[in-house]
């Protein structure tokens, strides 16, 4: 079984985000995504949704523009007891060991820590084992990484 801390760095291959924190949270049954400025297109096997990220918290002038197939629109019910319909969408989750798609729910995390929470149903039973007391067992990130690719006009 491999440990995993109770926040790491992940990379969403899918959606173009080389690495993204995220807070491992086995109260949360459902992972979750920092999206903004959400919208909507008609592609020929389906609704697209598109949507700007900010993958690292304090670096608002990084933003990355994703698009992804829409799986489903869920009314999803925050910690505070608070409820909201959210596309859910499909994408590949990448870390240490780990490399599963995962479904996210899209929602504002502006106010938030961690841009990203990965949720029990994406934690592989008997495969994940997360060590409350570490962090970024699996590395870090380098955010100057996001700097060289703001640069390049990658970003």
């Amino acid at each position: 079984m491999n440990t995993v801390g109770w926040r790491e760095w992940v990379t969403l291959p899918g959606l173009g985000i080389p690495g993204i924190k995220a807070k491992v949270d086995t109260g949360a049954k459902t992972s979750s995504l920092h999206a903004f400025e959400l919208r909507t297109e008609q592609a020929e096997d389906g609704e697209i949704v598109i949507f700007k990220i900010h993958p690292i918290r304090k670096r608002k002038n990084i933003i990355i523009e994703c698009r992804a197939p829409v799986a489903d629109r869920r009314v999803v019910r925050d910690s505070g007891g608070h409820s909201e319909e959210r596309f859910v969408i499909n994408t590949r989750l990448t870390f240490g060991p780990f490399d599963l798609i995962t479904e996210f729910t899209l929602t504002s995390r502006d106010d938030m820590i961690f841009p990203m929470l990965l949720g029990r149903r994406s934690i592989k039973a008997g495969e994940m084992l997360v060590d409350v007391n570490e962090s970024y067992i699996h590395g870090r990130m380098k955010t100057r990484g996001y700097e060289d690719l703001l640069k390049e006009g990658a970003l």
